[in-house]
């Protein structure tokens, strides 16, 4: 078995920071299996019983604090629109014209908008990209008007 890594004064400090700035429950978990090893001396096994993570997890965790330091602890965003054809913003700009046509066939307006989406993406798009943008506008599906 190769010796255990010691911690530096700064490792020390950063991680003891950490502990007071953690703003969920994951990053005070990973924080706290640290915390535990670098004060307590506990192994991974250990750790693990008391914080309620998976050793596995445990060992990644001090893997990766003594390879990237203490900016592990930050919890990174998940979800999100990851593959948007446009933003907000310009969905928004696209749906400006509509608002007048509210009057007219639903499936007319859909299907103008629709028509309008691919021309400024420059492909076929599904229609229910169509009604999740339209929902994220406040239009309602079966209406289709501007709830604002």
């Amino acid at each position: 078995m190769r010796p255990r890594q010691q911690f530096t004064e700064e490792q020390k400090h950063k991680v003891k920071q950490a502990l007071k700035s953690a703003t969920n429950r994951e990053e005070e978990q990973r924080v706290q299996a640290v915390l535990l090893r670098m004060e307590q001396g506990l192994r991974a096994v250990e750790i693990g019983k008391i914080i309620g993570l998976h050793t596995a997890s445990i060992w990644k965790i001090h893997a990766r604090f003594f390879k990237e330091g203490a900016s592990i602890f930050k919890s990174k965003t998940h979800g999100g629109r990851l593959h948007e054809n446009l933003s907000v913003a310009q969905e928004h700009k696209l749906l400006k014209p509509f608002l007048e046509r509210t009057g007219r066939n639903n499936k007319h307006i859909v299907s103008s908008i629709k028509k309008a989406y691919e021309k400024v993406v420059a492909r076929d798009v599904p229609l229910s990209t169509i009604y999740r943008m339209l929902e994220r506008h406040g239009w309602d599906k079966e209406q289709t008007l501007l709830k604002k």
